[in-house]
């Protein structure tokens, strides 16, 4: 009986090891062609669906902030736009006032009252165009104007006439 017993014993340890290695061999294979469960499936759906909505939530910041820098520059545009007209609409009104008190002026004036001097202004600068009758008349209508407040120059193209 003891040669038997080891005669079966390497034969029993031989099938033992096939017969796990066969039942390895086939969980192995089962694991492979094996669906996904319900719950599989749910939390992957889950997990894309939040990976998704990340990226969106990214995407409306990013657009917000771009939104954001673009009202931000346009208000600032419009703020500059609105100085410079108040400044030009300041500076028509100031040239208008220098016009109006440099014909008043020259209408005080005994010579020049009766003459057609045409009176430009631009920031200040006083152009004076038309007939003068003497060269005196002439400077004393640049020194009339250079009186007034707010010019900056007077550029006298009056012509004296030859009477």
């Amino acid at each position: 009986m003891n040669t038997t017993a080891i005669t079966l014993r390497p034969a029993h340890r031989i099938a033992s090891i096939l017969a796990v290695s066969a039942l390895a061999l086939g969980l192995s294979a089962c694991g492979k062609n094996e669906e996904p469960t319900v719950g599989q499936r749910l939390d992957s759906a889950v997990e894309k669906t939040e990976q998704a909505a990340a990226e969106a939530r990214v995407k409306a910041e990013g657009t917000m902030q771009n939104a954001e820098n673009k009202m931000e520059q346009s208000a600032a545009n419009a703020e500059a736009s609105a100085k410079q007209a108040a400044t030009d609409a300041k500076g028509a009104i100031d040239d208008a006032a220098i016009t109006a008190k440099v014909n008043a002026s020259l209408a005080k004036d005994p010579d020049l009252s009766a003459l057609k001097i045409n009176v430009d202004t631009v920031n200040g600068k006083v152009t004076l165009n038309g007939p003068a009758p003497t060269t005196v008349a002439r400077d004393r209508a640049e020194t009339i104007a250079k009186a007034v407040d707010g010019v900056t120059a007077v550029n006298n193209q009056l012509v004296v006439s030859a009477s």
